[in-house]
């Protein structure tokens, strides 16, 4: 594919280095200077302009264009960019949004804007953010196979009664599949004997009572399901959003707002949310408040250091589980050394929801897992595909060895996969693999 991305910010450059080896990428810049770090950082050409400019895109190849990727931090820049893309172009066009909006326009009408997919980033992150809310210890959760599927990542804490199990004897779900196990910088694909040690991430495949199962597993002491106490700190847009879904799913969260304004507006447009206008930073008022009985904590303010500095004063208070939204990428990692318990990004979480228009063949869903280290996917098998009518203990062998398939759906049904189940076209997959094996994998299945 030849792929035009505009804006070369953190999203952007995500897209570009996913794409650089399989596909022909072409990144359109207002940046002179980050055109030149992009040059040499990446092996993809770069255009120094302005991407909604019709003379701009088509020094960048717009006429031979496959598709557009408008991922500037600005979303009526992106809006243009995409419309002016399709007005000259036949090229497939993804707009990245940050306010519902526009989302909502889009939704009424398709070929609104000119746009063939929108993705918002407040609202995904809001999703991102509220599955990982009821599963104790997860830290990253995707949902597959129009939500019949799940896979999470869950940490083993030293404490955790997984610590020291064999894979078979912590796999105690019929239809749960463990995936992988992350283990510092090694990716373990696990047997029955593999001995489950502290501080591994396992990743897990199955049904949703399945995972939430296994979350009790790995936390007993924790809460699973709508029962946990919830207070979120800012009302951003995420904040917000990430309120309205745990409402509609059952809870009842409270909401900190500093503005006065914002905060009344809130407690209007959230009837299952308690909105407190207060600065989220008050020790005092977090300790009447009694924000450290609470069993999650979400900090949504409006930079990077409030999230960190709310999150580790929430979990002196007493908090068992912190959730921040942090917007620069490279600092997710860091907030988690120092004691956030999951670090989410807006930018990262886009970039895996647009990666999945650029994956060869029939990919339904991709979800990437530490820092692109691996991927799940979701594929419809058809009678090409080296899966079909053959039963996975025999095709399996055509596969990388990193290869685990996770889950099948037949129908609108879950289908647990055995060495013995023989998968059939038009089935969904869903499969585990490293990243390093994904052209091969593209290929074959």
């Amino acid at each position: 594919m030849r792929v035009l991305i505009i804006g070369a910010g953190q999203v952007g450059e995500s897209i570009a280095a996913d794409l650089a080896d399989g596909h022909d990428v072409v990144v359109v810049e207002r940046d002179a200077e980050r055109c030149d770090e992009l040059t040499y950082s990446l092996d993809v050409l770069t255009v120094n302009g302005d991407g909604t400019a019709v003379s701009t895109l088509e020094e960048a190849g717009i006429a031979d264009a496959d598709m557009v990727v408008a991922s500037t931090d600005d979303d009526e820049t992106n809006i243009v960019a995409c419309s002016t893309a399709k007005a000259v172009s036949d090229a497939f066009t993804i707009a990245r949004i940050k306010h519902t909006e526009y989302l909502r326009t889009w939704e009424r009408s398709r070929q609104a804007f000119g746009i063939d997919f929108m993705v918002c980033t407040n609202l995904l992150t809001a999703e991102s953010i509220v599955r990982v809310i009821g599963l104790p210890a997860a830290r990253d959760v995707d949902p597959f196979a129009d939500g019949k599927v799940q896979m999470a990542e869950f940490v083993v804490s030293e404490g955790s009664p997984l610590v020291g199990q064999t894979v078979s004897e912590a796999d105690r779900f019929d239809s749960l599949t463990f995936a992988s196990i992350m283990r510092e910088d090694e990716v373990v694909i696990p047997r029955g004997e593999t001995l489950i040690e502290a501080g591994d991430r396992a990743v897990v495949i199955g049904s949703p009572d399945s995972v939430r199962g296994f979350a009790a597993d790995v936390a007993p002491e924790e809460h699973v399901g709508t029962g946990e106490e919830v207070v979120i700190l800012g009302g951003s847009e995420i904040g917000y959003h990430t309120a309205r879904l745990l409402g509609e799913r059952g809870f009842s969260p409270r909401l900190i707002e500093q503005n006065e304004d914002r905060a009344r507006k809130l407690a209007e447009e959230l009837p299952e949310t308690v909105v407190m206008q207060s600065d989220a930073t008050d020790v005092g008022f977090l300790e009447r408040e009694r924000v450290g009985d609470a069993d999650v904590l979400v900090a949504a303010l409006d930079s990077d250091e409030k999230n960190l500095l709310s999150c580790l004063l929430a979990s002196r208070l007493g908090v068992e589980r912190t959730v921040a939204v942090v917007d620069r990428t490279v600092y997710v990692d860091l907030f988690e050394t120092v004691g956030i318990d999951v670090g989410v990004s807006p930018r990262a979480v886009v970039a895996e929801e647009i990666s999945r228009f650029t994956r060869e063949g029939s990919a339904e869903n991709v979800a990437l897992i530490e820092d692109d280290r691996a991927e799940v996917l979701e594929v419809e098998v058809t009678e090409e595909s080296l899966l079909a009518n053959r039963p996975i203990s025999e095709s399996i062998h055509d596969f990388p060895d990193c290869l685990v398939i996770g889950a099948i759906t037949r129908a609108g049904e879950l289908v647990t996969p055995r060495g013995d189940t023989v998968i059939e076209p038009g089935d969904h997959v869903v499969v585990f693999f490293e990243e390093s094996v994904v052209d091969e994998v593209s290929s074959k299945i």
